[in-house]
């Protein structure tokens, strides 16, 4: 999957929302230590910036080297380069040793991983029986009326053929992903509601030029690329900055809703 995504690393990094604190805090909360956290399909770091100031320490992991050069550097997250699927001993030699990692976490990547494989990693170096993984997911930007409209048809139109089958698991906010952990209660006021998944929201003022980064960076965006496919249009883009300029508002607020799994480990 890294592959889709390395010709358009920078803009990944430049566009993606930065996720609340109240999600961080909320995940935090359900981890007894915090020690060490392993933050998996790490990307360009944005959620390892977070842990990183909760977590003594952060080993941030992916499988794109030019998704990790845009990770910002911090003294207490170790990036590593991994192959997509591990057996235990590269889990130990690479991330940590068995039963010695208090939160996993897995950021807008989860549906793209080998979940056999991977569940049985988070099983071996989570502490038992109260280390926690925490996975989640954002859906489709929300704007405003007139830009959403315009959104949702290139989504369908454009967008569609292209998107891998994984995808499907992301519109479906997660609620279709195998999750074989002890779920974790939501008590939580701060959260967007008491549901499983748990919900949270990410916002990021951005102008239209970053709005459409953003939709340049998607993976089906760079698939009907490498196809020699060019989405975005100079209609599409007209449509685009035409329902942006609506409202009068050069900077708008964009919403991501988020969908959180969180589960402990067990015995």
């Amino acid at each position: 999957m890294a592959k889709l995504f390395i010709k358009q690393a920078e803009q990944y990094a430049a566009a993606r929302p930065n996720y609340p604190i109240k999600l961080f805090e909320f995940i935090a909360s359900k981890t007894p230590c915090h020690d060490l956290a392993w933050d998996v399909g790490a990307g360009s770091g944005q959620a390892s910036r977070s842990l990183a100031g909760i977590y003594k320490k952060v080993i941030a992991t992916d499988t794109s080297s030019k998704q990790l050069e845009f990770a910002a550097k911090l003294p207490n997250v170790r990036y590593e380069l991994t192959p997509p699927v591990m057996s235990s001993s590269e889990i130990e030699q690479l991330v940590a040793p068995e039963s010695s990692v208090d939160l996993v976490t897995v950021a807008q990547a989860l549906h793209w991983f080998d979940l056999t494989s991977f569940y049985s990693n988070v099983k071996h170096v989570l502490k038992k029986p109260n280390g926690v993984i925490a996975a989640w997911c954002y859906t489709n930007p929300e704007v405003n009326a007139a830009v959403d409209e315009v959104f949702q048809r290139y989504y369908e139109e454009k967008l569609g053929p292209y998107w891998d089958k994984a995808r499907r698991l992301v519109e479906d906010g997660y609620r279709g992903i195998e999750f074989p952990f002890e779920k974790v209660e939501d008590d939580d006021e701060s959260t967007e509601s008491q549901s499983f998944p748990v919900r949270f929201v990410a916002e990021r003022e951005m102008v239209l030029e970053e709005y459409v980064t953003y939709l340049r960076s998607s993976s089906a965006y760079q698939t009907a690329k490498e196809k020699g496919v060019e989405l975005l249009t100079a209609e599409i883009e007209g449509e685009f900055a035409d329902s942006w300029k609506e409202d009068g508002k050069e900077k708008k607020t964009v919403r991501y809703p988020i969908h959180l799994l969180i589960g402990k480990v067990g015995n």
